[in-house]
Parts: C-alpha cells; sequence; structure tokens
C-alpha cells in the first residue's frame, strides 16, 4: 500500500501523476547522472515513495522500475530483518528497527523501517503498527538543507527521528525502573515477579532494535571520515558530507549512550527480581516461623484440655472446687508464657 509520494527538486514537494514512469525517469536520470555529474547536486529532482507492509506482487514494479537488488527486496518484503545497512551497487539498503512506549500499559511496541537510497529516490517500507513516517517527511518538506543533501538527507532524518525515539523510551525505561526498585524494597507485600519480567522483555525489545545498529551507524559514520574500509564504490556513491557527519555522530553518541542505559536496566532488572525472590524467600520463612509459634502455644491448651477430657475416674483434681479454674489459668499462663518467649526471639 502506497501512504505517500512525491518528487522533491529546488526544495519543493512536487505531486505524482504517473508513477511508473517517474520511477523509470528516477531510474535513467541517476544512470546518466553517474555519466555526467551535475554541477549542483541539489538541484537533482529525487523521488521519496512511501509504502506500508507492500506484498510481493505490489513491490515488483518498483523493485523492477529501480533495479533494486532481489536479495534487499526479498528481506523487505519479508520483513523480520536484523538492523543493518548495506551496499547494493549504487544503492544502499537500510533496516532499522522503530519502537514506540505507550503509557497506559507501560509496553514497548517494535515495527521495522526499510529505506532504498539512490542517488535520486528514496524508497521507504513500514512493516508493523508504529513506526510511521508522515512527522519525519513532513520535517524535511520544512527544512531546505535537508532536501539540497536530496535521498541522503532524508536517510540521515529516518535515521535521526528512529534513534531520538530510542532515546525517549531511553527515559520512559529508567523511570519504569526507578519506581520498580523502590516498590520492590518498600516495606508493603506485593507480587512484583510477574511485572519485573515483563519489564525485562520491554528492555530486551530496545536491546535487539538499538544494539546491532552500533555497528552499521559508526561504519557510516566512518565512511564520513574515510576510517572505515569500506569499498572506495561504496564511499564514492555515498559519501557523508562534513554537515551530515555532524548530525550522524551525534546520532551515533545518543545511540551508544541508549545503548549504554539499556544494558545497565537490564543488569539492574536482574538485581532487582533476585532481590524480590531473597524477599518472598524470608517473608515465607517468617510466616512458617509465625505459623509455628501460634501452633506451639495453641498446643499446650490443647493438650490439657485433652488429657482432662479422658474417661478415667480416678484423675487428679478431678472432684477438687478450685481444679477448673486451676486448669484454665494453667493454660492462659503457659500460653502468656509462650507467646512472650516467641515475641522476644522475633518469631511472632
Amino acid at each position: 500500500m502506497i501512504v505517500d509520494v512525491a518528487t522533491y527538486r529546488d526544495g519543493r514537494r512536487h505531486e505524482v501523476p504517473d508513477l511508473t514512469a517517474t520511477l523509470r525517469a528516477c531510474r535513467e536520470d541517476a544512470s546518466a547522472a553517474d555519466a555526467a555529474p551535475s554541477p549542483d547536486p541539489a538541484q537533482e529532482e529525487f523521488l521519496w515513495l512511501g509504502l506500508k507492509d507492500p506484498t510481493a506482487a505490489e513491490f515488483a514494479d518498483v523493485a523492477d522500475s529501480l533495479h533494486l537488488h532481489r536479495l534487499a527486496v526479498e528481506a523487505a518484503v519479508a520483513g523480520h530483518q536484523r538492523p543493518k545497512i548495506q551496499w547494493f551497487g549504487d544503492t544502499v539498503f537500510v533496516v532499522l528497527k522503530v519502537l514506540e512506549y505507550f503509557d497506559d500499559s507501560s509496553s514497548v511496541e517494535t515495527g521495522e523501517i526499510m529505506l532504498f537510497v539512490g542517488r535520486r529516490f528514496v524508497v521507504s517500507v513500514r512493516r508493523g503498527a508504529v513506526g510511521s513516517l508522515t512527522e519525519v517527511r513532513a520535517a524535511v518538506e520544512r527544512d531546505q538543507r535537508r532536501l539540497a543533501r536530496g535521498p541522503k538527507g532524508v536517510l540521515h532524518a529516518v535515521m535521526e527521528h528512529v534513534v531520538a525515539g530510542y532515546a525517549t523510551i531511553d527515559a520512559e525505561l529508567e523511570q519504569d525502573v526507578e519506581e520498580m526498585e523502590e516498590q520492590v524494597f518498600s516495606p508493603s507485600r506485593s507480587s512484583d515477579a510477574q511485572r519485573i519480567y515483563s519489564l525485562k522483555r520491554e528492555v530486551l525489545e530496545v536491546r535487539r532494535g538499538a544494539v546491532p545498529l552500533v555497528a552499521p551507524l559508526r561504519k557510516l559514520v566512518d565512511a564520513g571520515t574515510g576510517a572505515s574500509g569500506a569499498p572506495a564504490h561504496e564511499v564514492s556513491h555515498h559519501p557523508v558530507d562534513a554537515q551530515a557527519l555532524f548530525v550522524l555522530r551525534d546520532v551515533l553518541d545518543t545511540l551508544l549512550r541508549t545503548v549504554d542505559h539499556v544494558e545497565t536496566y537490564d543488569r539492574l532488572l536482574t538485581d532487582i527480581l533476585n532481590a524480590h525472590l531473597a524477599q518472598v524467600s524470608v517473608r515465607q520463612n517468617d510466616d512458617m516461623r509465625k505459623i509455628s509459634a501460634w501452633a506451639a502455644i495453641a498446643a499446650v491448651p490443647t493438650l490439657i484440655a485433652g488429657v482432662y477430657g479422658m474417661n478415667f475416674k480416678d484423675m487428679p483434681e478431678l472432684s477438687w472446687h478450685y481444679g477448673y479454674p486451676l486448669c484454665v489459668l494453667a493454660m492462659v499462663g503457659i500460653c502468656v508464657v509462650l507467646f512472650r518467649l516467641f515475641k522476644r526471639s522475633g518469631w511472632l
């Protein structure tokens, strides 16, 4: 399904009357531009096509018109890919995990964004319920400098948006972990094991999205400094200019900080879970001690009453006028002494 499609030239958006013709023109113009580069790349028109959950048949025309690599197309259609940045000839294929935090359920939902970035085109493929690029497109259309950088500017804007989402979730997770820590170590009794485990699952979702992106993003940053060791054709077709390098370095720093925090949350939640289980064990032992103490106190009057409840004629004090109150007094006295002893020892 096509979400949005437009071409951009001279910092302005232009609607696309015939998508098939525009796709082929973008490919032909890119080939011509490679043969005779424009002195001002900012004047080059490029296409941005946004798709959501396309089928193989729906994506076939786009792939054929833009000569997209078969493996990248299969990955975009199938989904469930690991975050990565790959070069296929003169096209960059980028896979990003998009994360969104929901306050009402304190849960993290995951989606995917896959980008095909060429000289004259950007094809964004979104899979899942989260990860809309509507805000990103609107922000790019308002920013003449990003539009002037063409498809690369779109790529950088999308990556910046995705990593900024990681940082937002990082702050939410930090608050949730702190609340969980306070809850576990509070005097009140509660069953927190399920919530701790659910929170660890959310942290795992963030790790799955953020950690694999570190290496390819660092490679892209290194390509801009010439220190990546990437093949020459990769860097030449998709250079990172000085302005974009500052943006990508900031994105990488944010990503690394998020990864460090998330790994800390994971270790801390493990410690919190262990502490909670230890507390449960201690409370169970405490409960058992209290039960045992009360059972011991209740055993004394039960024993005395049981003895005098037996049907024997010659039992001591049966005919004595004060035998019954003395027996009751002995029961109460022994129970009081036992209660004070158990209280002093901490069993009650």
